[in-house]
């Protein structure tokens, strides 16, 4: 199992940035997704995820932090999963993580046996 993110970069506050997630080596469409995101000096958060049921029935969720701003979809065709952020804050300048894990969705980063090696996202 692979997780690679892309798409991370600096943004003017107001701004937006979207990051993708490219997945390898396991059957994408049964694991649910996430990001997560680190701060200098702060804990990893869990910032959105998404089932990983059938496209109709997929349901997105996000910490409150960023309802409303970001958006998590996935693109199963591409074994894809991508984060819009728009109206960006200087508080949302993290190292930004995709993960993955079988079965029902958690926000938990312990539940979550695989993890990319991350991108930054810089907001000032």
């Amino acid at each position: 199992v692979q997780l690679v993110e892309s798409g991370g970069g600096s943004a003017q506050a107001g701004g937006s940035l979207r990051l993708s997630c490219a997945a390898s080596g396991y059957i994408y469409s049964s694991y649910c997704m996430a990001w997560f995101r680190q701060a200098p000096g702060k804990e990893v958060e869990w910032v959105a995820g998404i089932t990983s049921l059938p496209s109709l029935f997929r349901a997105a969720s996000y910490a409150d932090s960023v309802k409303g701003r970001f958006t998590i979809s996935r693109d199963s065709a591409k074994n894809t999963v991508y984060l819009q952020m728009n109206t960006l804050k200087p508080e949302d300048t993290a190292l930004y993580y995709c993960a993955a894990k079988r079965g029902a969705s958690s926000l938990r980063g312990n539940d979550f046996p695989y993890w990319g090696p991350g991108t930054q996202v810089t907001v000032s």
